[in-house]
């Protein structure tokens, strides 16, 4: 089966093609318009990491693209959901340590290495012992790190190269150097600690689908001058991200003052890996309820915004490069992926994606913009057509291994390109049913989205809307 199918365009006029997308938006839109729910409980700040800088333990890593704790909680409470849940973009661990929370067992899926790192460091503390967490506060008393003679390099990639000052790049190869001296406990949450404060005591600032550079680290970047403010010296900043973990980890009070569950807690387990490859291996009906939020078709390389961390966790430049091919096809350097030899069985999705008319027009648009040489990025088209593939293909493993009656919740951005809009709520649903799932709801943000300044500055502002699914497995295939 040809996978760029959607690649392939026919002559039109931009002005049908536009009339043609509005006709079919619309079309789809009043199909799913009676699931549509604007849910004012599901605030921006509580569907975003916004809800979690209050919240013990998920404050320590600010992971932008997580969702926050009390949303997770609320999903799982609200929905009388029990047993299994499976995240298979797990992200930094919020849905896992949520359920976990609430007693139910959960397993997690997650490529990116800087996830990984937060959720094993996060289940060490379940070993800490209370001479570890004195040996923590002396650290901070006596900043430790200073005494030390011991130094370890620090991993730089083409990409952090100058990222910090030089005292801070010493302070930071003497902090490593030290670390190594503590037992593998202590170790390790000395260097999540770190892992927290990178942007802080850099020249640089997380910004979408790269990251932005401050004039003072020498690096060019575009014509604008970029002053990003106050950099944390490194002592203060590794004092006081040590100190607020030192407070969580001796707190009686670790669980939300919302929803207090006073049971055993439920396990967790995490797969290192890409969902792609890890989803088929799992067994039919094993799962209660998968929550999850995917990347979102919107450009966003992860391997970049997040180099800093990757590459004090010792990641090469080939590793960056296998990372960014293997993430579900989110940014415009992602090539097309062979669906069918990581899965032979995926033929149905791929064709259910393909019987969608309403992508398939968006996709010839964006196809004939190339053409005409009006996009920013030739590789627009070929990542909006591979993420929608690659979805279709895992919302399929999604219903394979839920019970029958299970849900699967998800939360996504629509997007826009070339002034196009994609509703990427519909569509999902669309290919969802097709697959099998009832789409119960579609929980609308009261808060929409702008589109981005280009965007704007070319087409204007139009809205987008931010959504939560809710699909119901009830058909078996």
């Amino acid at each position: 089966m040809n996978l760029t199918k959607f690649e392939l365009t026919v002559p039109q006029r931009i002005e049908n093609y536009v009339e043609d997308i509005a006709r079919l938006e619309n079309e789809l839109y009043l199909y799913f318009q009676p699931k549509f729910e604007v849910e004012n409980n599901f605030s921006r700040q509580i569907v975003s990491f916004q809800a979690n800088k209050t919240r013990a333990f998920y404050r320590w890593f600010k992971y932008k693209e997580a969702f926050s704790a009390s949303l997770i909680e609320s999903l799982i409470l609200n929905n009388d959901i029990s047993g299994k849940i499976l995240d298979p973009f797990a992200g930094i661990g919020t849905t896992l340590f949520a359920a976990c929370s609430l007693g139910l067992d959960a397993d997690g899926i997650e490529l990116l290495p800087i996830g990984q790192e937060i959720i094993k460091d996060r289940l060490s503390i379940e070993d800490l012992k209370s001479e570890d967490l004195n040996i923590l506060k002396n650290w901070v008393k006596t900043k430790k790190w200073l005494k030390g003679e011991k130094r370890k390099p620090l991993n730089e990639l083409r990409i952090t190269k100058c990222a910090y000052p030089p005292e801070t790049l010493n302070g930071i190869e003497l902090y490593l150097g030290a670390l190594e001296y503590e037992n593998e406990r202590v170790s390790a949450i000395l260097f999540l600690v770190l892992l927290c404060i990178l942007e802080s005591i850099s020249y640089t600032r997380k910004d979408g689908q790269y990251l932005r550079w401050d004039y003072r680290s020498g690096r060019r970047q575009g014509t604008k001058i970029f002053d990003k403010g106050n950099i944390l010296d490194f002592d203060y900043a590794i004092s006081q991200k040590l100190d607020e973990i030192i407070s969580d980890l001796a707190s009686d009070n670790k669980e939300s003052d919302l929803f207090q569950y006073n049971g055993p807690k439920g396990k967790i387990n995490l797969s290192n890996g890409s969902c792609l490859e890890e989803l088929p291996s799992r067994p039919d009906g094993h799962y209660d309820a998968i929550i999850t939020s995917p990347p979102y078709c919107n450009r966003y390389d992860y391997t970049r915004t997040y180099a800093l961390e990757l590459a004090l966790l010792g990641n090469d430049e080939q590793a960056m490069l296998n990372l960014r091919q293997s993430m579900i096809s989110c940014t415009v350097e992602n090539r097309t992926k062979d669906l069918l030899r990581i899965n032979e069985h995926w033929e149905r999705p791929i064709a259910y994606c393909d019987e969608v008319k309403l992508l398939r027009k968006i996709t010839e648009f964006l196809n004939s913009q190339k053409e005409k040489g009006n996009l920013n990025n030739n590789g627009i088209p070929r990542m909006v057509s591979g993420y929608f593939y690659e979805m279709s293909c895992v919302i399929s493993e999604c219903y394979r291994i839920l019970k029958p009656n299970g849900f699967m919740i998800m939360v996504n951005d629509n997007v826009r390109y070339a002034g196009i809009g994609i509703p990427v709520d519909t569509i999902l649903s669309a290919i969802a049913e097709k697959i099998g799932f009832a789409v119960d709801k579609i929980y609308i943000l009261p808060q929409e989205k702008g589109n981005s300044s280009q965007q704007m500055g070319e087409h204007g502002r139009t809205p987008l809307r931010k959504c939560i699914y809710m699909w119901r497995k009830i058909i078996e295939r």
